[in-house]
């Protein structure tokens, strides 16, 4: 493409209009890159996880197959603060990496929850007993573009006030932490927030609160 710009060159197009054809050719390309799902077949279905087998055809006409996909509910997640601008985060062990660890708040969404929002607050409300006065939405992000079909969806929550007990699963055992800011941003610095979802979760939240500084 590169050599199809310069081929301009020699014809007195301006370089305005030469980078706008490029980019123009640049999109179409992009856009082309698409893949088209020619058949699926499912191999495993369970609640919480799905696994799907995909034949796919690339614009070239060649066949890619097979290509696995893991099927998830779309998740979310919040940095919660309270009335006094404390965080609230949650301790808990994660089987898979056989570590007790600190997150920010957040889980599955429900077939029952209405929205987004109405999701993250359920989760706050069940893992930490807290409810929030304002829930501020900061995008989506894949938590794993190649093989995961899900969003992350992530909030910023202020304003909360302890309100009930925990509402725990069976087999959850949640501790709930409180800190501050600063000893958030100091937590980032030594890299013992190990969820890659919920450190880009925070350093959105960290953007709209003004703080994304080290």
């Amino acid at each position: 493409m590169w050599h199809m710009l310069q081929n301009f060159g020699g014809t007195g197009v301006g370089i305005d209009v030469q980078w706008l054809i490029f980019a123009s050719l640049f999109s179409l390309q992009s856009f082309s890159m698409n893949w088209k799902t020619l058949s699926s077949e499912y191999l495993f279905k369970d609640s919480w996880f799905t696994v799907r087998k995909d034949v796919c055809e690339k614009p070239d006409g060649k066949i890619v197959s097979p290509y696995y996909v893991y099927e998830f509910p779309n998740w979310v997640s919040a940095v919660a603060l309270t009335e006094d601008s404390k965080i609230v985060m949650v301790r808990q062990y994660r089987h898979a990496i056989e570590e007790t660890i600190l997150e920010i708040p957040g889980g599955c969404v429900d077939d029952a929850d209405t929205s987004f929002e109405t999701a993250v607050a359920r989760e706050l409300m069940e893992e930490t007993g807290y409810a929030f006065s304002k829930y501020e939405y900061l995008g989506k992000i894949s938590p794993n573009p190649s093989t995961n079909n899900n969003w992350m969806h992530m909030f910023l929550a202020t304003g909360g006030i302890k309100v009930k007990e925990q509402e725990l699963d069976h087999n959850e055992e949640i501790e709930v932490v409180l800190i501050s800011i600063d000893e958030l941003r100091q937590l980032l610095n030594e890299h013992k927030i190990l969820q890659a979802m919920h450190v880009t979760t925070i350093m959105y939240a960290f953007h709209k609160l003004g703080t994304l500084k080290w």
